[in-house]
């Protein structure tokens, strides 16, 4: 995706963090919502697509079913790892103080947690990818979209979704 990004994939093996992605079925489609949505007040609310959670706990799981059984523990953590210069200059495009105080500052910083079931870079939602293009003062990174990762993003995207 970028230089200043890293991904550091870690055996699950000490959380109960459940999957947050799941495959889009016929069983379960009917669970899924849109909304504009912004995860900050300065970022331009862009459309997602998900899973209603409590649609889908009641459709998936029934009477008496088990978190595990609807929400599955994931195998693996995905740590996002932005380098400490992208997030001066992003929190700086979106009027935020340095998010040290001045102090020396570890070189990176978790910027996401994700639940999964495989040791590898999923690909980001296509939205996320047009926001980051969008540039640092719309709540983006600045990278420019690149078309090849953006099919590869919308042909996986459109069988998944999110759980909200």
């Amino acid at each position: 995706y970028a230089p200043f990004c890293k991904h550091l994939f870690l055996t699950n093996d000490f959380t109960n963090a459940r999957l947050n992605v799941l495959p889009i079925t016929r069983e379960n489609e009917h669970c899924i919502r849109t909304k504009y949505e912004a995860r900050t007040e300065n970022e331009l609310p862009v459309l997602t697509r998900f899973f209603d959670r409590k649609l889908f706990e009641k459709s998936a799981g029934g009477e008496g079913a088990e978190k595990e059984d609807v929400f599955p523990v994931a195998k693996y953590l995905d740590l996002i790892l932005y380098s400490r210069e992208q997030i001066e200059k992003e929190n700086a495009a979106m009027g935020k103080e340095s998010s040290h105080g001045g102090k020396e500052a570890a070189p990176w910083g978790i910027v996401s947690i994700k639940a999964q079931d495989v040791d590898f870079e999923l690909p980001m939602t296509p939205m996320t990818a047009m926001r980051n293009a969008l540039g640092k003062d719309e709540g983006g990174s600045g990278v420019p979209l690149d078309r090849g990762a953006y099919m590869a993003a919308c042909d996986y995207w459109k069988d998944h979704a999110t759980v909200n």
